[in-house]
C-alpha cells in the first residue's frame, strides 16, 4: 500500500473464471434491458398519453357526396383544418353561446408524397359559394341547397358537411380532417413560449379582449389567440386581413416548432404535443401513430418548403361584405393540388425585378374629400395580395397627385406597387426606416391597372420563412 499500488489479487482457477465473467455479462445486459425497458414504458406511456387525448368524429361515405373526387395517383395526403368556434365552456368568454358552431379557419394542408413540401389553402370564410346537401347528425339541422357563406356548413352539418362541401367545390380528395378549438390554439402557444409577431400599430380590440402596442413581441395565451382573431381593429378590418395574419402568425409557429429549441428540448416539444393533441379531433384513421409517421417521413422538410395561399378572390358586388373567388385562378389552383402537381414558378425569385405583392406591406391614406375612397382601394390593394396594415385619411386634403412614400427599407416593393396604380408618383423619405409604403390617394386616383389573365402570383403566396417584423419596422 505504501508504494501507491494496489496489489492484484490471485488468477482465479481456470474452472471458475468464465462463469465468474458470464455473471458479469448477465449482470450488464439486465441493466442494459432494465433501461430499455424504462425508455420503453416512457416512450409508450408518452405515445398512450397523446392517443388518448384526441377526440375523433367518424365521417362515413353517407356523409360524403356519392361522386366524390377522386384521389390523386400518388401518396400525397389532403388534410382539412378547421378552427373550431364553439362557444361554451372553456371558449364561453369569446362570445354570446350560440347553437351548434361556425368556423373562423377553414384550411386544407397538401403534403406531397415524399414529404419535402407542403401547401396550405386558406378558405375566406366570408365567401359565397354554392353549398352541397348535407344530412342531419346527432344535434345538428342538416344543409339544404342554396348559395352561402362557406363556414355555414360547419354550423349546419358539422365537420362532415364542410368535408362535403370543400370536397364538392374544389374537385380535391380529401383524405383526413382536424379541428382545432380556441382553448387548444392557446395552449399550444403557451408550450412553445409564445410566438414572436411584429404589430404595425397599437391594437385596442375589445371583441378580441386584445390590447397590443406597435412593435416586435412574443405573444402567449389570450394575447396570441386575440391577435389572430382580431378583426375590425386592424388593417381595412376584413376577414382577408385576418387571414393573412393567421398565415403570419402560423408560419413564424410553424418556425418555432422546427426550430432547435423545441425539437432539442424534450420537455418543451412533449408539452407542445401534449397541449396540440388535446386539442384536436380528427378522423378515426388519422391517429397519433399515422402523425408520427407523418413527421418522421417529413423530417427533411424546412419552414421554407411550407407554403400559404389564400384562395384568389374578391370582394362580390351584388352582396357586400361577401367575397368570391376569382375564376380562372381559383378553379386552376384546385386542378394543381387535386392531380398533385407543382405551381409553375412557385417560390422562384430568378432574376425577378420586383417582389411579390404578398410581401408588400401598405398603409393607405385618402387624400381627397371623397368619403371612404381609403377603404376602397385597400380593398382593391387586398384583393391583389398586398398587405394592408392601415388604412386612414392624410393629414392635410386635398392632395393633388397619389403619391407612394417609402424609406431605402422599402425602396424593393415600390416597382411592384407602382405596376399596379394606373398613376401614381414614388418619393424617397431619407430619414425614414419603415419597410412598409405610405400611399396617399391623390384627387388623380384613376385605379388600378388590369389584372392580365395569365397573372398567377396570387397562386404562389408566401413560404414559411417569411418574416412579419421584416416587413413592419417602426418608423
Amino acid at each position: 500500500m505504501s508504494s501507491g499500488h494496489v496489489d492484484a489479487p490471485p488468477s482465479p482457477p481456470a474452472d471458475t473464471a468464465a462463469p465468474r465473467r458470464r455473471r458479469w455479462l448477465w449482470w450488464l445486459v439486465a441493466i442494459v434491458a432494465t433501461i430499455a425497458l424504462a425508455v420503453a414504458a416512457v416512450t409508450y406511456g408518452a405515445y398512450l398519453k397523446l392517443s388518448n387525448n384526441v377526440r375523433h368524429i367518424d365521417v362515413s361515405t353517407d356523409d360524403l357526396s356519392p361522386t366524390r373526387p377522386p384521389k390523386a395517383p400518388t401518396s400525397a395526403l389532403n388534410v382539412l383544418i378547421v378552427g373550431s368556434d364553439q362557444r361554451d365552456g372553456k371558449n364561453a368568454k369569446y362570445g354570446h353561446r350560440i347553437s351548434g358552431q361556425r368556423t373562423d379557419t377553414i384550411m386544407l394542408a397538401h403534403i406531397s408524397p415524399k414529404r419535402d413540401n407542403a401547401m396550405v389553402i386558406s378558405f375566406p370564410r366570408d365567401s359565397l359559394v354554392q353549398l352541397p346537401a348535407c344530412r342531419a347528425k346527432g344535434n345538428l339541422m342538416g344543409q339544404l341547397p342554396h348559395v352561402g357563406m362557406i363556414n355555414e356548413s360547419f354550423a349546419f352539418g358539422g365537420i362532415a358537411c364542410t368535408w362535403k362541401t370543400v370536397e364538392a367545390l374544389t374537385g380535391i380528395h380529401i383524405d383526413h380532417f382536424a379541428t382545432v378549438d380556441f382553448t387548444g390554439f392557446k395552449d399550444m402557444v403557451n408550450a412553445l413560449g409564445g410566438v414572436e409577431v411584429c404589430v404595425p400599430e397599437p391594437i385596442h380590440d375589445k371583441k378580441a379582449l386584445l390590447n397590443l402596442p406597435a412593435g416586435r413581441q412574443t405573444l402567449k395565451g389570450e394575447k396570441a389567440l386575440g391577435y389572430v382573431r382580431a378583426r375590425y381593429s386592424l388593417g381595412d378590418g376584413s376577414d382577408i386581413g385576418r387571414i393573412q395574419r393567421q398565415q403570419m402568425f402560423i408560419a413564424s409557429m410553424v418556425k418555432k416548432v422546427m426550430s432547435g429549441q423545441t425539437l432539442t428540448d424534450p420537455a418543451r416539444l412533449f408539452g407542445f404535443l401534449d397541449a396540440a393533441t388535446k386539442s384536436l379531433t380528427t378522423d378515426p384513421k388519422l391517429t397519433v401513430g399515422v402523425m408520427k409517421d407523418l413527421a418522421d417521413s417529413a423530417q427533411g422538410l424546412t419552414a421554407g418548403q411550407i407554403r400559404f395561399i389564400t384562395v384568389p378572390w374578391r370582394y362580390s358586388i351584388s352582396h357586400p361584405g361577401r367575397v368570391e373567388w376569382v375564376q380562372p385562378q381559383a378553379k386552376r389552383l384546385f386542378q394543381i393540388v387535386a392531380a398533385d402537381k407543382n405551381i409553375a414558378g412557385s417560390g422562384v425569385k430568378g432574376g425577378q425585378s420586383k417582389i411579390p405583392r404578398s410581401k408588400v406591406h401598405v398603409e393607405v391614406r385618402n387624400g381627397t374629400s371623397h368619403g371612404g375612397l381609403g377603404t376602397q382601394v385597400a380593398a382593391a390593394l387586398e384583393q391583389r395580395g398586398y398587405h394592408i396594415v392601415k388604412v386612414g385619411d392624410a393629414r392635410r386634403k386635398p392632395y393633388p397627385n397619389t403619391t407612394i412614400l417609402y424609406s431605402r427599407n422599402g425602396a424593393s416593393g415600390v416597382p411592384t406597387l407602382s405596376k399596379d396604380l394606373k398613376t401614381s408618383t414614388a418619393t424617397l423619405v431619407g430619414r425614414a426606416s419603415t419597410s412598409r409604403l405610405i400611399l396617399t390617394v391623390g384627387d388623380d386616383w384613376n385605379g388600378l391597372r388590369t389584372l392580365r389573365v395569365d397573372d398567377d402570383e396570387a397562386l404562389r403566396g408566401f413560404d414559411a420563412t417569411q418574416d412579419s417584423c421584416a416587413a413592419t419596422k417602426a418608423k
